[in-house]
């Protein structure tokens, strides 16, 4: 039996699959004062009236780091970079102070200039007096990412920076731990996010792994990847910034079960914080080879396309500018922030669920005359800084919601096809993408289906389960690993560290020799995860030459992983 466990910023959903057959679903209310509780009711509802001891694994997503980053709602990170010589790198899309340092490593590995540790010592200074002030402000010590141009090559510099400066953080990233390629920027935005979320991300597993204990559910616990891939979720936590779009990546895969995807489509999840955009050509997710982008933050994270918009059931409203006139949509804000849970639900603030409400769209039977009556109350006082009547307004509010979403998607698919499409099989260079249907999931998704299909003039399709389905594509999502080969023919040693392989190699080992012993390793590996075939392959590599005195000899580097998959697709009935 397979857990399938999606926590959002407004909801955690569960459910449970035997034998290709949803069994048991759930759906509760986040409590963000207190997220244990919440992890810990929601899996005794779920497993209830389940046999326990069956449980074979439990998969996790979440949209809290993603939610955390769209909402401003990030740990406070000081970064330290040493640029060395050249271009002169600036970061105006990361919202920290940026302290440049000394010294230089070249592109191959070779150290030209070491650390000055009087500079070190002055800059350790001037930090903790900025830090006494945040945490006399907070109370929450800050996080440092560490990044030096060529770490990739040569990391003893941000390991010796992150050892200097180890008692002074919560958590030091070091850029170089995040992924083999080459190219500084993205390593920087990779590292700062990584340390940005590391608090959020941190409680959340701490939280979910102890109401599993408590449980008494032993099963292995994985967390999807933004490719869609699983990781454990112990090794998650010194990388969180994997499982930043770990809610997107749930939601493709729990479509790919729920929909028959042969055609180009738009995918949304419309959640309580966010609204995630995807698409499929040919039925196959666009992908992001060189990384993912999170706001203004070009990463290294390999993931299937997606970009998370502030809009949702929990989006607050607001009337902006508020005079009559030919465009009072223009007027009405829908979110980006989330200010708490809608009026209906005790909330303080007018949200996108409340105008449903006022409109009779919401299905929801236990809902007394007082909760829908203070949403009202609230919706009716911003319809009249509009002298609008509270059904116009929410209507209005309900045909904006569709026409931010139409409008992002419109922008997205303009800057996707004025280049080359990546999909995870294939470049296409050619292809334009051409959205014939529009598949969309989430609580509130129900609601918006008709206004969707007027702003797209398509087919919106709504899977039954349209409510769990993150959940259902986190339980399926198909166990992976990841392993990483480091060769070095000068010294002749090679290294496989997930596995404890140090062998003894020729100064003629060459990258495709690599390749093919870490897929056999890979694929030996993958046995001890499932009883059915997992395909392998290579995400990056790298091989360069290396010059110390009178020696010479290359560097190589692969790192190799089990391709995303379903485990099985549901049967219906």
């Amino acid at each position: 039996m397979l857990i399938g466990i999606d926590m959002g910023g407004t909801h955690i959903d569960g459910v449970a699959v035997k034998d290709n057959k949803i069994i048991k679903t759930i759906k509760h209310q986040v409590d963000h004062t207190d997220l244990y509780r919440t992890i810990l009711n929601a899996i005794y509802d779920l497993i209830a009236d389940l046999n326990k001891t069956q449980i074979s694994r439990v998969n996790l997503s979440t949209t809290i780091s993603t939610n955390a980053i769209v909402e401003n709602k990030t740990t406070a990170v000081d970064l330290i970079l040493q640029k060395g010589p050249g271009i002169n790198f600036e970061f105006p899309e990361i919202p920290a102070e940026v302290n440049y340092i000394d010294g230089y490593v070249d592109h191959r590995g070779k150290m030209v200039k070491d650390l000055n540790y009087q500079q070190l010592a002055a800059l350790k200074k001037d930090l903790n007096k900025a830090d006494d002030l945040q945490q006399d402000l907070n109370s929450q010590k800050k996080n440092l990412a560490v990044v030096t141009k060529f770490s990739t090559r040569n990391p003893e510099h941000e390991e010796a920076i992150a050892e200097y400066f180890a008692a002074d953080y919560n958590q030091i990233t070091q850029g170089h731990t995040l992924s083999g390629r080459l190219n500084f920027p993205r390593r920087v935005n990779t590292a700062y996010l990584n340390s940005a979320v590391y608090n959020i991300f941190q409680e959340f597993a701490n939280n979910i792994s102890a109401a599993l204990r408590e449980a008494e559910i032993t099963a292995p616990i994985y967390i999807l990847k933004a490719d869609g891939g699983t990781i454990p979720l112990a090794d998650a936590i010194t990388c969180p910034v994997e499982t930043i779009l770990s809610g997107p990546a749930a939601s493709f895969m729990g479509m790919s079960a729920l929909f028959d995807n042969r055609l180009d489509s738009v995918l949304l999840d419309i959640g309580g914080t966010t609204t995630d955009i995807f698409f499929l050509v040919d039925g196959v997710p666009v992908f992001e080879p060189t990384g993912i982008t999170i706001g203004q933050n070009k990463t290294l994270v390999r993931a299937i396309y997606s970009v998370s918009i502030g809009l949702g059931g929990d989006s607050c409203l607001s009337v902006e500018n508020s005079s009559v006139n030919d465009s009072l949509a223009a007027e009405i804000k829908i979110g980006p922030e989330r200010k708490g849970p809608p009026l209906l639900f005790g909330g303080a603030t007018p949200t996108l669920t409340d105008a449903m409400s006022v409109l009779h769209k919401l299905d929801f039977d236990h809902l007394s005359t007082e909760q829908v009556v203070r949403a009202g109350q609230g919706i009716t006082e911003l319809a009249e800084q509009l002298a609008l009547s509270a059904e116009d307004f929410a209507e209005l509010v309900l045909k904006k919601a569709a026409q931010m979403i139409k409008n992002q998607v419109d922008c997205l698919l303009l800057q996707l096809n004025s280049q080359p499409v990546y999909t995870v099989r294939e470049i296409l260079a050619d292809r334009q993408i051409k959205p014939a249907e529009v598949k969309v999931i989430g609580g509130p998704a129900k609601v918006l289906t008709e206004y969707l299909e007027q702003e797209f003039k398509l087919n919106v399709l709504l899977p039954e389960e349209f409510k769990v389905a993150n959940a259902i594509g986190a339980a399926l999502a198909q166990p992976t690993m990841e392993l990483n080969l480091l060769a070095d023919t000068g010294r002749k040693i090679l290294i496989i560290p997930e596995l404890n392989i140090y062998e003894k190699i020729g100064s003629r080992y060459s990258l495709a020799e690599g390749q093919k012993y870490i897929l056999q390793c890979l694929n030996q590996a993958a046995k001890q995860l499932s009883d059915s075939e997992l395909a392998a392959e290579i995400i990056e590599e790298s091989s360069f030459n290396m010059i110390d005195g009178y020696s010479r000899g290359k560097n190589i580097r692969i790192k190799a992983q089990i391709k995303p998959g379903l485990s099985c697709k549901i049967e219906q009935g």
